[in-house]
C-alpha cells in the first residue's frame, strides 16, 4: 500500500519583511500564491525512515533527515507514537532552492501522505501546527489558493482570488540560500527604520476581482534588493521578461527564480519563449494560479 499527495510551488505576490526580531526570524505581511507547478510525494511502508527524490535537478535534493519531508514524518509520528518508518519518494518538479517552497511542498505533502496511510485522520489544525514547526512556508503548501500569512509567515489568513493569473517562472543557474538572503536584507537596512510589514489593500483587491492589470501594479518583493545584491545577473532576467511584454517582474520570495506576469496564456508562451531565447536563464515554465494546496492523489 502507498499513498500519494500533489502539492503545489508558490509564488509570493507581496512580501513584505519587518526588521529582524530577537529570535532571528522577520515579522511579516506574506501574501501566497499557490501555482500548478507540482511536486508528488508517495510515501509506503518500510523498514526504515528513507527518502528518494527523481526529476529535475534531483541530485541537489538531500536525501537524508535534514529533508523536511523526513521531518514530517518524524514529527506525525512523534505524535502519536507511532515508527515513522516509510519509503518517501519525491517526484520534482519545483524548482529545488528557487524561492517557490519547494522543500516546503514536499514537508507539507509528506505529512497530508503519511497521515493518510497511518489512518490517523488527523484534524486540520493539528496538521497545520505541524507544518508550522517544520518551517514559515510548509503551511501554506497544506492550504493553497491564496493566503496571507503574518508573523514569520505561518499564521494564514485565506484570501478569495476571482479569477485566473498566468504566470512565467525563469529558473536560474544555482540557487540561493533564504537564511543568506535574509541576512543580506539585514545588511542592506542596516541603521535604516525598517515599516512594519503589512498587506496592500489593492492587491488583495486585484486578488479578489481577478484583475491582472492590477495585481501586476501592486507586486512588490521586500527581499528582491537582497537577492539582486547577492546575485546581480539577475536582473538581466526581469529586464528580458519585461521587455517580451510580461505586465510585471519579480524575484519570486527569496529567489533565484523569477516570476513574469502575463495577461492571458498566449503572452506568457510568448514571454517563456523570449526568455529562453535570452540566455539569461536556465529554462522558462508556464504555469497558472491559483492552485489547490496538498491533495491526496491515491
Amino acid at each position: 500500500m502507498s499513498v500519494t499527495v500533489r502539492v503545489p510551488a508558490k509564488v509570493n505576490v507581496r512580501l513584505a519583511v519587518g526588521a529582524a526580531r530577537p529570535d532571528g526570524f522577520h515579522d511579516l505581511a506574506n501574501v501566497f500564491l499557490a501555482v500548478g507547478l507540482h511536486d508528488e510525494v508517495t510515501v509506503t511502508p518500510a523498514e526504515s525512515l528513507t527518502i528518494t527524490c527523481s526529476g529535475p535537478d534531483a541530485s541537489q535534493v538531500p536525501l537524508d533527515r535534514t529533508n523536511l519531508a523526513a521531518r514530517a514524518a518524524e514529527l506525525l509520528a512523534a505524535r502519536h507514537g507511532i515508527d515513522p518508518s516509510v519509503h518517501i519518494h519525491i517526484a520534482k518538479d519545483i524548482p529545488v532552492a528557487g524561492g517557490m517552497a519547494g522543500g516546503s511542498a514536499d514537508g507539507a505533502g509528506a505529512l497530508l501522505a503519511c497521515d493518510a496511510l497511518w489512518g490517523l485522520d488527523s484534524p486540520r489544525s493539528e496538521l497545520l501546527s505541524i507544518c508550522a514547526e517544520l518551517g514559515s512556508d510548509v503551511p501554506f503548501s497544506l492550504v493553497g489558493g491564496a493566503a496571507l500569512g503574518t508573523g514569520r509567515g505561518e499564521q494564514l489568513t485565506e484570501l478569495e482570488v476571482g479569477g485566473e493569473f498566468h504566470w512565467v517562472f525563469a529558473v536560474a543557474d544555482g540557487g540561493l540560500s533564504t537564511p543568506a538572503v535574509y541576512a543580506e536584507f539585514d545588511r542592506l537596512n542596516e541603521g535604516v527604520a525598517v515599516p512594519a510589514p503589512a498587506a496592500s489593500p489593492p492587491l488583495l483587491e486585484a486578488l479578489r476581482t481577478g484583475d491582472a492589470t492590477a495585481l501586476a501594479a501592486s507586486l512588490a518583493n521586500d527581499l528582491q534588493p537582497a537577492a539582486l545584491s547577492l546575485r546581480p545577473a539577475l536582473a538581466d532576467t526581469l529586464t528580458a521578461g519585461t521587455a517580451a511584454g510580461a505586465l510585471a517582474a519579480l524575484v519570486s520570495g527569496s529567489g533565484p527564480t523569477t516570476a513574469f506576469l502575463t495577461k492571458d496564456e498566449e503572452s506568457a508562451g510568448a514571454v517563456a519563449q523570449a526568455l529562453l531565447a535570452s540566455g539569461t536563464c536556465r529554462t522558462a515554465r508556464v504555469a497558472v494560479s491559483p492552485a489547490r494546496g496538498a491533495t491526496v492523489l491515491v
